[in-house]
């Protein structure tokens, strides 16, 4: 005990046992004869440092391989970092940019060596930050998504896929970020709802004084109109047919086309159409033969095909052509409307729908297979509502742009011949040959320039549980051939599509076999109030401020206990200090056992032993509990449930009921069992919270426990007493009334009490936990009666009456009035039972359990009630 501090100390602990975990290679896997458990990491960007989402994803993570490594598998979860094209490219750019240097005047090789110095740089950080979390994570393994391997295997891939047929390249309609200067697939674009303005504007027709009003919330595209829309059956403007209409400011005529595409209620009823800057207007021009024309810059200003306000930017130009509008007699209304539009999820920049030539992947071949493996629960989602919102996706998927403006990232691996013509090729000297054998024999390596863009960031992502094993480039080796598929897959649902759904699609293409077998979804991390969590709110604590205030242990807590999985999860820093309390809890009791002197001469007493024989079935039954829990992804319950095993039943019930006397020893046998249940209970706490029970574990292991906690077994369920738990369970209410007893006359705890119990409708006295009941609530008697005591307080259980003898008059009038009150609650709750069990469709379909469960309580409210309204009587007729 003097060697003990008298507090837990994350400080000087967490870091300590972290460094002893990775010098024993704890964490390290390489494969072997033991079944595998393996697990990839969801890799951060590089550019990233650690936040509350990624403390929440990876603790999840690190309480499941932890008890995997514990049941005995070998655990491999694997780390790593994505490079993030998007991301790391604005950083570099901006970097450079404080420097005054500026990226267009480098040439490629020149900003990427800037680029791969700063990923040398700063792209450790959030992976060094996750240690401190505990993540035991195979440091040794740590992979880059532009990692030579790697990046073979997605250049691999696309030529395979290109040569199947399923990459092509076209003009197509994509999202355009003017600030990130590259397309963006659909599922990089996030909507927002705003507050807008719906511009109605008249254009005069051609060789008339007649006008057409057309209805739009971006003015400044007019300036691309090549036709006006209306409904063939819309009788407004049958009579514009054949004519043409002037598009305002430029006058250009424009012709009025027909189709049923067009709303008839909607605005006006007559739509300009403008191919070149909407989806649904490319697809009408494409239909009706119309002229595009492009009138933006790539970085969002007005080019020379606008014929005015050239140079100037989108939403400046949106401005000035409304006041034009208006102050030429064009502008009829405005009106203030709320519309979604989308931004750039990356750059937070508003999209500009454009044509341009990318590379495209066609997904409906790859989406279909990746469906049904999700459908019939191959792969399962936890928890499964999410499979709807997989379905709608997967369903309604569409051709994936793979293509970048950036320079960071995996280049496409495409070579141009001077007349245009191209070849796909793993490296440039193969494209050289397959250039020379299909085109031309004297071609040289000078004619071939290689395709400016990069791939998007996710197709490397999409491989990452082959590649990282190098199922790519190897799919024989002997590591994919062991890992592959993985077990599980923790991420958050708003990357289901962007990376989940592909990992499945490349599994089944390039494996014919699923990349992991579960999937838990968690929510995202909010504050309190419900808000997400930004810097420009300021409502994101620091995680690394976080465990150095409340210790790693006390902050996974903390975020596991508001973690239900599949939603959102309301953040507030008081868990985490409810974390480090229960640390101190688990410390106190452990500092408490070590206090007792051992005296091995000393016979158990029956009390202890009742005490043990109670505990050891209890959690044998918790043990059951949060093995169910696990089975079903129920991170936070199986925590709660090992929580409340720990601080309520081990600490505040079980060391109670077997701590020795002040000043007096504990026999041998009762010590041996307390420590005894202390380790399991360390080793069932270890996944959650590592650090603190490997620090006390090496203070109570045994000569043949394990040398640590984290290669130490999990506890496993055994047979336990139901009945003698539920014995317990009164002897518990039992306890608890009279200690509110106590608490409501204020009756000092070392003043001793009798306790006088009636069975009533003919039960028989169970005497199993009543040394334990006399010890608990210091009785210096304790008896069964038939009749109440004169002057005793009476308080009822269940059905039985406890009748306590006190000094002070007991206030008949104030006795019934309580009686009374607890008659209306049961009557209610009765009745509330009672309706439940008559309805016939709840007695149909819920389960055996729940009906069970129900009928109980309808029995015990029934006696409960019976015994109520006998006192009443009593009372009433002795007043």
């Amino acid at each position: 005990m003097n060697n003990l501090p008298k507090q837990y100390s994350p400080r000087n602990t967490e870091a300590r046992w972290y460094k002893h975990w990775i010098d024993k290679g704890y964490f390290r896997s390489d494969p072997d004869d033991r079944t595998p458990y393996s697990m990839v990491i969801p890799p951060p960007n590089v550019t990233g440092v650690l936040h509350m989402g990624h403390m929440l994803n990876n603790t999840i993570q690190d309480v499941l391989v932890r008890r995997a490594r514990m049941h005995g598998y070998n655990t491999c979860w694997l780390p790593g970092t994505d490079h993030a094209s998007i991301a790391t490219e604005a950083k570099v750019v901006a970097k450079l940019k404080s420097e005054g240097i500026d990226k267009k005047k480098l040439s490629r090789q020149e900003f990427l060596q800037h680029a791969w110095d700063w990923k040398e740089k700063h792209g450790g950080i959030i992976l060094e930050q996750l240690k401190k979390l505990g993540a035991s994570c195979d440091w040794e393994r740590t992979c880059f998504t532009m990692d030579d391997t790697l990046s073979e295997s997605v250049i691999r891939v696309f030529v395979d896929l290109y040569e199947k047929g399923l990459i092509y390249r076209g003009v197509r309609m994509v999202n355009w970020d003017p600030k990130a200067l590259t397309a963006l697939s659909d599922e990089e674009v996030v909507h927002k709802e705003v507050r807008s303005k719906f511009y109605y504007i008249r254009y005069r027709i051609s060789g008339s004084d007649e006008f057409v009003a057309i209805a739009t919330t971006r003015p400044e595209t007019i300036l691309g109109d090549t036709a006006i829309c209306i409904h063939p059956e819309d009788p407004r403007y049958k009579h514009l047919i054949g004519k043409k209409a002037l598009v305002p400011l430029i006058n250009r005529p424009v012709p009025f086309i027909q189709d049923e595409y067009v709303d008839r209620e909607f605005g006006t009823g007559a739509l300009k159409v403008t191919p070149a800057h909407d989806i649904n207007d490319y697809n009408l021009g494409i239909k009706h033969n119309l002229p595009s024309i492009d009138i933006f810059n790539e970085d969002g200003t007005l080019n020379e095909h606008a014929e005015i306000h050239i140079g100037e930017d989108r939403f400046t130009a949106r401005e000035k052509i409304s006041r034009e509008l208006e102050a030429k007699g064009h502008l009829v209304k405005v009106e203030e409307i709320t519309n979604s539009i989308g931004y750039s999820e990356r750059t937070d920049e508003a999209i500009e729908p454009k044509l341009s030539l990318q590379w495209f992947l066609t997904m409906d071949a790859l989406a279909k297979p990746a469906l049904d493996v999700v459908m019939n629960d191959t792969i399962r989602f936890h928890p499964p509502k999410f499979k709807n919102i997989y379905k709608h996706w997967m369903e309604n998927v569409r051709d994936w742009c793979i293509s970048r403006q950036l320079w960071w990232g995996h280049r496409i691996p495409a070579y141009y011949l001077p007349d245009g013509r191209f070849v796909v090729a793993q490296s440039r000297d193969e494209a050289l040959l397959i250039a020379r054998q299909k085109y031309d024999q004297t071609l040289s390596d000078r004619d071939l320039k290689q395709d400016e863009d990069v791939l998007d960031t996710w197709f490397s992502s999409w491989l990452w549980p082959i590649s990282v094993f190098n199922g790519i480039n190897e799919p024989e080796n002997k590591e994919i051939r062991y890992y592959y598929p993985t077990n599980d897959l923790v991420t958050a649902p708003e990357i289901l599509f962007f990376w989940v759904a592909r990992m499945i699609m490349a599994g089944l293409e390039f494996r014919n076999e699923i990349p992991f077998r579960n999937v838990y979804l968690h929510g995202i991390v909010r504050d309190k109030q419900g808000r997400k969590m930004s810097k420009s709110l300021g409502n994101s604590p620091d995680p690394i401020a976080l465990m150095d205030t409340y210790g790693a242990d006390g902050v996974r807590v903390g975020m596991l206990l508001c973690s239900p999985a599949g939603n959102d999860l309301l953040f507030d820093e008081s868990l985490c200090e409810q974390g480090r309390n229960f640390c101190n809890k688990i410390w106190n009791a452990f500092r408490l056992t070590q206090s007792w002197e051992v005296d091995h001469d000393l016979g158990q007493t029956t009390e202890a032993n009742t005490a043990i024989r109670w505990f050891e079935s209890n959690l044998n039954k918790a043990l059951a509990t949060i093995d169910d829990h696990f089975k079903k992804y129920r991170i936070a319950d199986a925590l709660m449930t090992v929580y409340r095993l720990i601080w309520e039943d081990y600490c505040s019930w079980y060391l109670e009921m077997v701590k020795p006397d002040y000043q007096k020893p504990v026999d041998a046998a009762t010590y041996k069992a307390t420590t005894g249940f202390l380790n399991t209970l360390l080793r069932t706490l270890h996944p959650f919270m590592p650090f603190i029970s490997e620090e006390i574990y090496q203070r109570v292991k045994g000569e043949e426990d394990a040398v640590s906690i984290t290669v130490a077994p999990m506890p496993k369920a055994c047979h336990f007493d139901k009945e003698l738990n539920e014995k317990f369970w009164f002897a518990r209410q039992v306890i608890m009334a009279i200690r509110n007893l106590r608490q409501e006359k204020n009756i000092p705890a070392k003043e001793p009490l009798e306790l006088y119990i009636k069975k009533n409708n003919d039960e028989k006295p169970d005497i199993t936990f009543d040394g334990l009941v006399k010890k608990l609530c210091n009785l210096s008697h304790l008896g069964y009666v038939k009749t109440k005591p004169e002057g005793s307080h009476s308080i009822i259980v269940k059905s039985t009456e406890l009748l306590i003898p006190l000094e002070q008059h007991v206030d008949a009038e104030e006795e019934i009035k309580q009686l009374e009150a607890e008659l209306t609650y049961q009557e209610g709750f009765l009745h509330k039972i009672e309706k439940k069990l008559s309805n016939e469709k709840f007695v149909r379909n819920a389960p055996e359990k729940v009906i069970s469960l129900e009928k109980k309580k309808q029995k015990d409210a029934r006696a409960k009630i019976g015994v109520i309204r006998k006192q009443l009587e009593k009372l009433k007729g002795g007043l």
